[in-house]
């Protein structure tokens, strides 16, 4: 309840919303005051009953502020200098507070439908209409890909141990092999441009240490063959106890899908944990620091680690999907290939167009307590980002779709002179 206010500022106050009420109307809108202006306006009228001459004010000004056309103009009565005013300019001012976050609130809820809902449409009419493509991609290819599956499975003798060696053992390595061979071309001569222009750490590795890239070669090479190879032909047996992996029929297309999902979030869970645990102080000391002895890594790097690691962060987080989901050999074959590519970019130091950002991992390397998981969802959840997010890094952590480097387009930002 306020108390009674001068006759004056009455009139003035009527005239305004009048004035406000009559073009709303006009328009067929009903009238909902903005307490802010009315607020606004009790405060210049307020000083001026303190210091200042009558004035005139422009009807044409709440209409700037509100988004509306007000034709009339009023002069304002000079109001009584008395602490009615002053009461209800205070009273007003505590309403204006409330009323303005309750406009806020329902502006946010009013954006944010209309933000999401046609974007929900767009998502689900999109997905319908990708998975219907691909669906028919998969239905008329189904039968081909059926058909060399079992040249393959008829040619090897449906020898299963055969069928697997090939498969999840040898086709990811000879795919690891080649992808990083292209890579320590460009690592070693500085050549061709077209690779080399997409560092990410400018004036590191240009060109690679020799010794250090032989130590490296030597390091992966022992960890393919004496421990990655050993863990496979063990993983057989386990494999084959769950399931029938060599099954003459393919998997489907949905199933398929499921399996990369599953193994992508196991991959997740599992390296992001281990990843922190091998950073503790002891392990990092004596396991850890040997992977992190590149703080500008190259492709082949991302197997350059101690044995331990490289069974505890390198294979078990790839190899426990399929085996809890008892996999196909071929769902197992693919799935590895696209793992050894992806960590193969994490660490190439190159930030090249269309393929996945390595921005996340390399910044790892360069700051070693950020950014430890595969997808960035841990590390959000955990903080682990939070120095990432605020540098330049993150704002080219994105896939790039043209040809212009992104260390041009988005230069790191002048390092202060000491």
């Amino acid at each position: 309840p306020y108390r009674p206010t001068p006759p004056a500022l009455s009139a003035t106050i009527v005239n305004l919303l009048k004035a406000v009420s009559t073009t709303e109307e006009s328009k067929g809108r009903s009238v909902v005051p903005d307490c802010t202006i009315l607020l606004e306006t009790l405060r210049n009228l307020y000083s001026f009953s303190q210091a200042k001459p009558r004035q005139v004010c422009e009807n044409n000004l709440l209409a700037k502020n509100m988004g509306i056309k007000v034709k009339e103009t009023a002069k304002c009565p000079a109001p009584n200098p008395s602490s009615d005013l002053k009461q209800l300019y205070l009273s007003c001012r505590a309403l204006s507070v409330s009323c303005s976050q309750a406009w806020k609130f329902w502006d946010s809820v009013k954006i944010t439908v209309f933000i999401l809902g046609p974007g929900l449409l767009m998502f689900v009419a999109f997905r319908n209409s990708l998975m219907w493509h691909l669906q028919r991609f998969w239905g008329a290819s189904g039968f081909f890909w059926q058909t060399q599956w079992e040249t393959l499975y008829h040619l090897l003798g449906g020898s299963e141990w055969a069928i697997f060696i090939l498969g999840p053992v040898l086709t990811p390595t000879f795919v690891f092999a080649g992808f990083n061979g292209i890579l320590l071309i460009a690592d070693v001569t500085g050549k061709p441009r077209f690779i080399t222009q997409y560092r990410i750490q400018l004036g590191k590795n240009d060109p690679v240490d020799r010794e250090k890239l032989h130590k490296a070669i030597r390091t992966v090479v022992f960890n393919m063959v004496f421990i990655s190879l050993p863990m496979m032909v063990l993983l057989f047996p386990i494999i084959k106890w769950r399931c029938e992996p060599c099954h003459l029929q393919l998997p489907t297309f949905h199933w398929f899908l499921l399996e990369l999902a599953t193994f992508t979030l196991t991959e997740e869970i599992l390296f992001y944990y281990s990843h922190r645990l091998v950073h503790h102080p002891f392990l990092y000391k004596h396991i850890h620091k040997k992977h992190h002895e590149w703080t500008a890594p190259i492709g082949i790097v991302s197997v350059y680690a101690h044995p331990v690691e490289h069974v505890v962060s390198n294979m078990l987080p790839v190899i426990t999907g399929p085996v809890l989901l008892g996999s196909h050999v071929t769902s197992t074959t693919v799935w590895l290939c696209l793992a050894l590519l992806a960590t193969s970019v994490s660490h190439c130091g190159y930030h090249l167009p269309f393929l996945p950002s390595p921005e996340f991992h390399d910044f790892h390397h360069l700051k070693f307590n950020q950014c430890y998981g595969v997808l960035g969802v841990l590390d959000r959840l955990h903080g682990t980002d939070t120095i990432f997010r605020q540098t330049k890094a993150y704002e080219r952590h994105f896939v790039l779709l043209s040809f212009t480097p992104l260390t041009k387009s988005i230069p790191d930002s002048p390092t202060k002179p000491e």
